[in-house]
């Protein structure tokens, strides 16, 4: 049964994991993981899970920045591209570090379980494998472009049909940006719901709090106390990035008027990369331009966070700032120099 539960919740994380990462090559950023927090710093990313015994289990990895490999990964908006893509293979593979703690926990506590009950069968190892997770990373693709491109386009072709003025190009478009994103929406508070997933934003939460004492620190060392007196949403949180993509979106799909459902269909699908890399330069831009027009546009990604992120306790701010040790010390040992917005 706790494989399973720690199966759900890691697949609902996976669908959540845009909302949750914050990607930016050049900066310090993080993500919520199961019961942890994983930091990334330009050449280093740290991951920090607590067990429920109160056990902290830290990992550090070195990473490679693609724009410093391949110069054209850094051009405009293709760099967003090739970053958000990057951002969110690290934040999977973090994800199911997570997820096989959890899982490891669960495992010592059974074989404990079976040698009290005077059992001689040897512990099984439980992970997320290969299979498992292929099957995850496909069901997540799927719901996303099910959820979020097919229904919203079916909702608006069918009240097309039943009233002449929603066949008009720009309502017909408002109001498949408008139930895209009320599904987001919808999906983000009822998940939050969910004791599992509120954890989830707590970590989310105290990840934000260190990043913004982190930057206000210039060098010095993140305590609790310090980070806890930061505000939980940042402008470069995913969740702000989603919301920006849906609205940015409706742009694109009015100055690109196509007939047809499946035409439309394709178009969506088609223009996901171009959308996803002009969207990462508006955040970035909004991120050193707190009082430009483009910051405008990522208020309500801001408002949303007042839901994605949740206010954390003392023992979850000091895992992030564990994680961002983890991610700081190898940065140091490579030589990496950080820049801040």
């Amino acid at each position: 049964m706790g494989f399973w539960r720690t199966n759900a919740r890691f697949q609902a994380a996976l669908q959540l994991l845009p909302a949750l990462e914050a990607g930016e090559e050049i900066l310090v950023g993080g993500q919520a993981v199961l019961e942890g927090v994983m930091m990334r710093s330009p050449h280093a990313w740290g991951i920090a899970v607590r067990k429920p015994s109160g056990e902290l289990v830290k990992h550090s990895e070195p990473l490679e920045r693609p724009s410093e490999k391949h110069k054209w990964m850094g051009w405009p908006v293709l760099r967003g591209v090739m970053t958000l893509g990057h951002a969110m293979t690290l934040g999977y593979k973090a994800l199911r570090f997570s997820a096989n703690v959890a899982l490891e926990e669960i495992a010592d506590a059974e074989a404990a379980q079976s040698e009290k009950d005077g059992a001689a069968e040897p512990a099984k190892k439980l992970e997320i494998s290969g299979w498992l997770a292929t099957a995850n990373i496909i069901l997540s693709l799927a719901f996303f472009i099910f959820m979020y491109k097919f229904v919203p386009l079916a909702i608006a072709t069918g009240m097309a049909r039943v009233h002449p003025v929603f066949s008009n190009w720009i309502v017909f478009n408002v109001v498949d940006s408008a139930v895209r994103i009320g599904i987001f929406l919808l999906f983000i508070w009822g998940v939050s719901l969910f004791p599992d997933i509120k954890r989830v934003y707590q970590y989310h939460g105290a990840e934000h709090k260190t990043v913004f004492a982190f930057e206000a620190s210039e060098g010095k060392p993140v305590d609790v106390p310090t980070a806890q007196r930061f505000v939980t949403w940042h402008p470069r949180c995913g969740t702000s990035f989603l919301m920006t993509v849906m609205l940015i979106s409706m742009v694109f799909y009015i100055l690109l008027p196509v007939h047809g459902f499946w035409m439309r269909f394709g178009l969506r699908i088609v223009l996901l990369p171009v959308i996803a890399g002009v969207s990462y330069e508006i955040i970035r831009f909004a991120a050193k331009h707190q009082g430009s027009l483009f910051a405008l546009m990522t208020a309500p990604g801001l408002w949303l966070q007042r839901i994605t992120t949740q206010p954390p306790s003392d023992e979850q701010v000091q895992c992030a700032i564990v994680a961002l040790d983890e991610a700081m010390t190898l940065e140091a040992k490579r030589g990496g120099e950080l820049v801040l917005a």
